[in-house]
Order: C-alpha cells, then sequence, then structure tokens
C-alpha cells in the first residue's frame, strides 16, 4: 500500500471522527440543587465533564431554580439543536415527556425517571441495593445499636432508599433500631442543611450514631452536625468521603455520573437505545464507597459482610424489598 494511500485513508477516518462528533450537540438540564450540590447533580455533572474532557466535544447545561423552569429549558435546548438532551431527576419526567413529544427526532435521556417514549431513554437505579449494603455497615459501626436515616423530600423513591437501609441495618442485626425522618414535602427540601442539621441532632439525641441522609443539599447539613457531634455519617448518590474524613463511614454510590457519560458517547457512538434501563449491583451502577478517608473506620469484619452481601443480592440468595413495589417496606 502506498504512502498517499495510507494517507487517504487516514482523512477518511479523521473525517468520520470529526463527523460523528459534530452529529450531535449535547446538553444536560440539572435540577433544584445545582450542578455543584455534591451529590446527584454533581455526579452528573462529573460524567458530562468526563465525556467533553475525552472526546473535545463540549455541552449547554442549564441550572433550574424552581419548578416552572423545567419544561422551559428542555425545550429550549430542543429548540436550539441539542441532542441528546440529559434531564437529572424524577421531576423532569412530565416536563420531558412533553416535549419530547414535540421534538420527536430528538434523543432524550432521563435519569431517575421513566418517560415511555421512542425517543427517549430511560434510567433508574436500584436504590434499595446499594442502600441495603450500607445498612449493614451502618448497624455494624453502631455502637449504640440505634442508626438514623434523613431522607429529603417524602416521596417514594426516597423511601426505596430508606427501606433498603432498614433492611441491611436488620440483616447485619436484627436488634438495631431504625430512626427515620422526611425534611419536607416540597422541592425545597432536597436544598435545606439547616434543617439537615436540625433533624440529624434530634437523632443523636435520641440515642443514633450513625445517619444515612439521601436528602440531595440538605445532607450537607447532616454531615455536618455528625462532625461537630463525634458520629458518623453516610452520603449518597456520589462519593462524599472527603466531605469530613474520619466522621464519613462511608457512601452510598449511585452511578449517575456514568448514565450522564453513557447518554453522549452512545449517541457518539451510534449506539444509543430508547427504553427503560434498570441498573443495580449486578450492573455496577449501585455500591459504596472505600477510599483514603474512610479505610480507618472500615474493619475487615465490615468490608467482609458487605462483599457477603453484595454476592448474595447479585446471586439473588438475598431478596431486597423494593419500597416503590408496593409503596411499603414490609419484608
Amino acid at each position: 500500500m502506498t504512502i498517499s494511500r495510507l494517507g487517504v485513508i487516514a482523512g477518511i477516518l479523521l473525517a468520520s471522527t470529526a463527523a460523528s462528533a459534530a452529529d450531535i450537540s449535547p446538553a444536560v438540564v440539572f435540577d433544584m440543587g445545582g450542578k455543584f450540590d455534591k451529590s446527584f447533580n454533581q455526579g452528573v455533572y462529573d460524567g458530562a465533564e468526563r465525556f467533553k474532557e475525552e472526546t473535545g466535544v463540549a455541552y449547554r447545561e442549564f441550572e433550574v431554580t424552581n419548578e416552572t423552569q423545567r419544561e422551559q429549558a428542555i425545550r429550549r435546548m430542543a429548540q436550539r439543536g441539542a441532542d441528546p438532551i440529559v434531564g437529572v431527576g424524577f421531576a423532569q419526567a412530565g416536563p420531558m415527556e412533553t416535549v419530547a413529544k414535540e421534538f420527536p427526532d430528538t434523543r432524550f435521556t432521563l435519569i431517575d425517571g421513566v418517560v415511555d417514549l421512542p425517543n427517549v431513554q430511560s434510567v433508574v437505579f436500584k436504590e434499595q441495593e446499594g442502600s441495603f449494603l450500607v445498612g449493614v455497615l451502618a448497624a455494624m459501626a453502631s455502637d449504640s445499636k440505634m442508626v438514623g436515616f434523613v431522607g429529603g423530600m417524602d416521596i417514594p423513591l426516597i423511601r426505596r432508599f430508606a427501606c433498603g437501609y432498614e433492611q441491611g441495618a436488620k440483616h447485619a442485626d436484627a436488634s438495631v433500631d431504625v430512626i427515620q425522618n422526611m425534611t419536607g414535602t416540597t422541592p425545597s427540601a432536597w436544598n435545606d442543611p439547616g434543617r439537615g442539621s436540625e433533624l440529624a441532632k434530634g437523632q443523636f439525641d435520641r440515642g443514633v450514631d450513625v445517619i444515612y441522609a439521601a436528602a440531595g443539599g440538605t445532607g450537607i447539613g447532616v454531615y455536618q452536625a455528625a462532625k461537630d457531634g463525634d458520629k458518623l455519617a453516610i452520603g449518597v448518590d456520589s462519593n462524599q468521603n472527603y466531605l469530613h474524613p474520619g466522621s464519613m463511614l462511608t457512601s452510598m454510590l449511585k452511578r449517575v455520573d456514568v448514565a450522564a457519560y453513557n447518554a453522549f458517547k452512545q449517541a457518539m457512538d451510534g449506539t444509543w437505545e430508547a427504553g427503560i434501563k434498570d441498573l443495580g449491583l449486578a450492573d455496577g451502577a449501585v455500591g459504596w464507597a472505600l477510599d483514603e478517608n474512610n479505610e480507618a473506620l472500615i474493619t475487615d469484619d465490615m468490608k467482609a459482610a458487605v462483599e457477603a452481601a453484595t454476592a448474595g443480592i447479585v446471586a439473588g440468595d438475598i431478596s431486597v424489598h423494593d419500597y416503590m413495589s408496593d409503596n411499603s417496606c414490609s419484608y
């Protein structure tokens, strides 16, 4: 093969790659709490940033600050030619369904909710499985045999976290008590660190010594209260161990970063598919965080117990009840 022919082939390959990149104009609509909430939104941000760094393709973004902006923001992205458009959070399901019907040739990915349309990819997670694992760790780390949970907005999705956590704690030690509080019933419950701190202190006063927060930005107050009170806290969605090394027992990982990255990358590669993706431990989509910030808190017995629980759930030997299957935590 001649050098000139090799040059032509290389040029074609480069042009093809450039065309693939040019074919997509990705966008993200972050939900309330903002892209730097150190939790759910930030996980999506991290995935979008990873895509941008690896491919050189920039993305549009918008941070919702009130409920009325969701549909408007998604529609505006579609009108500007964005494709694919990632929506963050279950609350964007209704707005995304409306806009997706108006723009049937645009691809939409909804993270943490379901829209049944031929141009929408819905990515949901088995949060109960990851929460079960951190429940095991909480029970084993607790000296008082009382562990706590602080949720954000009181909705079935957050009850799913709480129920999985309770099951894991009881699996590790049937005598453990689980105390639960929800922050509120409106979207502001996701971004109220002051209230999170109050709820955490109330639980500590009752004897709780480990609290798991599934509350978005509100969790920041829970973690600070644990640090100040010489107690332990468990983060959520992103690895939050770094926030208060030594008082963060672990974090329940929910790989929304991978969901965002895959939505963009699959669109670029031509492998994006509509439909529901229900991801759990077997998919590596949920789990728990172990790093230099919390390794001193995790004993060999705790590690062995959570690894055994993981294997049991994946194999089907341990069944973790999903609160959202019947709106109850009977197990």
